[in-house]
């Protein structure tokens, strides 16, 4: 049994959690992702994968999404497994191996990189009961695939910088895009906000600060619209909608993993140069990391994931060179072995 246990389990499956996998595979190590979304990609794939990341090394600007399939098409020459929609509650030891423990399943690994991103996050719901029974039919707080709202008349509530992306991004697919906000006070980015405002100039969008959801409108089960309310005036106004996007931010918190015995601070878990979280055999790579000098990019999350691979490999297997040498001379790749 202990032949079939993984040698390194990645918690999170976001871009650094991905390279990780591919880092892995590299090695000659088997490896398996953990992640609570129920997609693979992180913040890529739940905030924004219709946005271009323009510094990753190797494009001049790619799509979030299309760096995700990239990743996740880099790994699968690995074929790692994935395991999602897997809220982790607790590690356990078992001889000379972790067990990692889920709301319903245990993952015995024989290692553990922690590449969580900002912890296990989830949308912030609408604050009114008469949202509740329309999630997921009607009302939907994730967009994965932005066309599966074309020609439709879609309401946003919020007003960050998703709130702003999708109002943006979704106006010249959607038949009508509103966007609604309990102030005029924005948290999104400056250029994107006022993009979203000419828009509305020009009558391609709707913005409406100083209102919030006041009542859900619908034909026996289908969701027709909503009612608004402006906060400052008392009056209703009747939307026409055929989905609401909810964009109000993430709950995020590492969870379980500040009682792992782990160096952590304010939900970051404090790293040396070698990726050691102060518990043997657990290593961390990407956002969720902090030390001197750290910077919170893709980039830096692709270096450490190799760092915190490179010493997974060689605390599991002591033989194995921490270096692992250039992988244009690497066998595994069919290329001759240095």
């Amino acid at each position: 049994m202990t032949d079939q246990i993984p040698d390194i389990t990645i918690i999170g499956g976001g871009p650094t959690g991905l390279f990780a996998a591919f880092y892995a595979g590299m090695r000659g190590a088997t490896s398996q992702i953990v992640d609570a979304l129920p997609e693979l990609g992180g913040q890529l794939t739940a905030l924004y994968p219709e946005k271009y990341i323009f510094d990753v090394g190797g494009f001049t600007k790619i799509l979030a999404k299309d760096l995700v399939k990239a990743l996740r098409e880099q790994a699968d020459q690995f074929h790692f497994k994935s395991h999602l929609n897997q809220n982790v509650t607790a590690l356990e030891q078992e001889g000379d191996h972790f067990v990692l423990v889920t709301e319903t399943d245990r993952f015995p690994t024989r290692s553990i990189v922690i590449a969580a991103g900002i912890g296990a996050f989830s949308p912030r719901r609408l604050p009114q009961a008469c949202a509740d029974p329309w999630y997921g039919r009607g009302i939907f707080d994730r967009v994965s695939n932005p066309d599966e709202f074309k020609g439709q008349r879609i309401v946003i509530i919020g007003g960050g910088d998703s709130a702003f992306d999708w109002a943006q991004q979704l106006r010249d697919r959607a038949k009508a895009v509103t966007l609604v906000h309990r102030s005029d006070k924005y948290r999104a980015h400056g250029a994107t906000v006022a993009d979203v405002q000419a828009a509305a100039t020009a009558g391609r969008t709707t913005l409406l600060p100083f209102h919030e959801l006041h009542e859900v409108r619908s034909e026996g089960e289908r969701l027709t619209g909503i009612t608004v309310r402006d906060v400052k005036a008392k009056t209703t106004l009747d939307i026409e909608a055929d989905a609401i996007l909810p964009m109000l931010g993430f709950h995020s918190d590492i969870g379980a993993l500040a009682e792992w015995g782990l160096n952590c601070e304010k939900d970051e878990i404090v790293v040396n140069s070698l990726m050691e979280t102060g518990r043997p055999g657990i290593y961390a790579a990407g956002d969720i990391t902090s030390y001197p000098g750290k910077l919170k990019l893709i980039a830096t999350g692709f270096g450490e994931a190799a760092t915190a691979v490179n010493q997974a490999v060689h605390w599991i297997y002591p033989e194995k060179k921490v270096n692992p040498g250039h992988s244009s001379n690497m066998a595994i790749f069919g290329q001759k072995d240095d």
